[in-house]
């Protein structure tokens, strides 16, 4: 099989699937296109959105989804992409309005007596800058009299520059946030952030070109934007339900739901406009419980809790419900039907994994046992085009009982190279896996084909047939897949395979983010950059005496590096002092400047060993944002 980066024809078996779906589903139900059409108000006349390193956002590049599906996709997720294509400003109710389609998320504007109130400023500051602008062009320059995150995702405050300002904050804009917001945000974008922005590349098939052969969309948006991610720090908490705020005459109740979606999250109701925000509790798919860019597991059941405490808080007193994703939902009853639908839906998976689970099913066995409810089922917006029941019911699983599935014979396996190696020499050899590999391809077992294919890959990574064949295999899973970041995993490996790394697009941890970050988060985020074995031996302390806050204090022993604020008892004497402020001290840090050029402009004063600082330096790691993933 001759190895070539062009995308392949759908195989017989995945154009067969893939027709069945229409006989599946309602496709005659078109309420859902009259939801995302309806109160447009008009698009930006530049459909292109550029920052400093070129562009970041294209408005039209989805137009081809307008055509009829071709059989290298899904056409579940082909109607969820078309629906999540629509770009604009868009009226939900007076006073209320979304500019959709112009990053992964939504950007909400309420308007208020003098201003707007900002609600998620997207992933970028050039698309919010954009989003923003496109509502002024139609409703006139008012100014930003308020900010508003829901949750601590990156796609719902990255863009917060491009709208406001540290002057307009310290002005007396608010920036509200629910409790818990700043820290989560950060152990997501940075602790773990590296990680998670490689995954997040495949998760979103950033890399991948659009078109019926490429990245068609991710279910829960089409991508994510690829400009400046930057962080505002919160101003004012939302620590409670119930609790009420009015920001330039809007007032606001909200609904404190931390452990559903995000860690830190809320829903916000507006009773002059009886309207119910649901950030990303209740969206027109089924979320992830666990997604595959990595993240803590999220709880169901504390989920659905949360859904229905909203029906009971706000039901009565709504006419339209709308989110951080996708359109929004007119009428009382079909809100109320919409809401139950969503809890119902999380229910479901959180009960019958728990019952599968105690009756002794592994995560692999409920995963494929699994079924929703047929009127579930038939709800396009209980679909699973981003999280998914497969890889949810296994979030379930983990949530309760860890990785381990119980049986003895997987408590200790060999790691994935020395695994494939010997189940290579089991099979017969590579060749032989190979053939036999073939056959399963041409079987349309492509599921089979990459399960195996795997461990050849693992033993020998240079095989360019295997190579070549666990890409077609991907790219087959990839056309069949309902789950839109599924087929952007699926086909971003094959890219990978097919021409080697692509990269990763995005910077979590961006420069912004950690300019912002509490100080003890700052130097949380240098302890796991450590090289614990090469630091074994290391026993060193710096004292930072801060001219504007208490001292900080860091050593390294053990293989560990340990802050501590002030002194601690028994601690021998530090190594060297150094007094600065704390402003140049996160420079310092940061890489930005150096301790020689602070002492040389008067700016740091320094007794004991300089050299202990640089020591420090040399123990710690720099992570690596474009590991491989298909490959060993």
């Amino acid at each position: 099989m001759a190895e070539t980066s062009e995308p392949k024809a759908a195989e017989p078996s995945i154009t067969t699937g893939n027709a069945a779906i229409h006989d599946r589903y309602p496709f005659d139900d078109t309420r859902d296109f009259e939801d995302a059409r309806r109160g447009f108000v008009g698009t930006a006349e530049e459909t292109v959105v550029r920052g400093a390193d070129g562009e970041v956002w294209d408005l039209d590049a989805y137009g081809f989804l307008d055509r009829d599906c071709p059989p290298t996709a899904n056409p579940s997720l082909w109607r969820q992409s078309r629906l999540a294509s629509l770009h604009g400003l868009f009226e939900v109710t007076e006073g209320i309005y979304q500019v959709r389609g112009f990053d992964l998320s939504n950007m909400t504007i309420v308007e208020g007596d003098t201003g707007v109130l900002v609600i998620d400023p997207l992933i970028s500051t050039e698309t919010a800058a954009a989003a923003l602008a496109l509502y002024r062009r139609h409703r006139g320059d008012r100014p930003v009299t308020g900010v508003l995150y829901t949750h601590s995702h990156v796609d719902h405050f990255g863009g917060v520059r491009g709208v406001l300002s540290d002057e307009d904050v310290a002005g007396g804009v608010p920036v509200i946030a629910p409790e818990g917001f700043l820290e989560h945000a950060v152990s997501e974008n940075v602790y773990a952030g590296t990680a998670m922005g490689r995954r997040a590349a495949y998760m979103y098939g950033a890399a991948l070109p659009t078109g019926e052969r490429g990245q068609i969309g991710a279910g829960l948006g089409q991508t994510t934007s690829t400009g400046t991610v930057t962080l505002i720090p919160p101003t004012l908490y939302v620590t409670h339900t119930g609790q009420t705020e009015t920001v330039d005459g809007i007032p606001m109740v909200f609904q404190l739901t931390p452990g559903t979606e995000a860690p830190a999250e809320l829903n916000i109701h507006f009773p002059d406009h009886t309207a119910l925000c649901m950030a990303e509790n209740a969206t027109h798919n089924l979320h992830n419980l666990l997604t595959l860019r990595g993240a803590q597991a999220r709880n169901p059941h504390v989920w659905a809790h949360y859904l229905t405490e909203a029906i009971q808080l706000f039901a009565t007193h709504v006419d339209v419900a709308f989110a951080s994703h996708h359109w929004p939902t007119w009428g009382r009853e079909r809100v109320v039907a919409f809401l139950s639908e969503q809890r119902d839906l999380y229910a479901y998976l959180h009960d019958q994994t728990l019952r599968m689970l105690n009756e002794g099913m592994t995560p692999l066995e409920i995963a494929e046992a699994m079924e929703l409810p047929p009127a579930l089922e038939r709800a396009w917006h209980t679909h699973g085009y981003y999280g998914s029941v497969s890889h949810n019911t296994k979030a379930v699983y983990q949530h309760y009982l860890g990785w381990f599935d119980g049986n003895p014979a997987h408590l200790w396996e060999h790691p994935p190279v020395e695994a494939a190696t010997r189940y290579v020499d089991f099979m017969g050899g590579a060749n032989t896996v190979l053939r036999r590999a073939r056959e399963s391809y041409a079987a349309g077992d492509f599921r089979w084909v990459v399960q195996v294919v795997n461990h050849v890959l693992f033993a020998d990574p240079g095989n360019a047939e295997a190579r070549a064949l666990q890409a077609d295999a991907l790219e087959q899973l990839g056309y069949g897949s309902e789950n839109g970041t599924w087929r952007n995993f699926y086909l971003t490996g094959a890219l990978e395979l097919r021409e080697g790394p692509v990269g990763t697009p995005t910077v979590a941890a961006s420069p912004d983010i950690m300019r912002v970050l509490p100080l003890p988060q700052l130097l949380d985020s240098l302890a796991i950059r450590v090289d614990g074995p090469r630091s074994w031996e290391a026993d060193l302390s710096i004292r930072f005496r801060l001219r504007d806050a208490n001292p900080v204090t860091l050593r390294l022993r053990n293989g560990v590096l340990i802050h501590a604020a002030g002194t601690t008892p028994g601690e021998r004497a530090p190594d060297t002092e150094i007094t600065l402020t704390e402003a140049d001290l996160r420079a310092l840090l940061l890489g930005t400047t150096t301790l020689t050029d602070l002492a040389a402009q008067n700016r740091a004063e320094i007794s004991g060993d300089p050299g202990k600082l640089t020591d420090l330096f040399t123990h710690l790691t720099a992570p690596d944002p474009d590991f491989t993933i298909v490959t060993p």
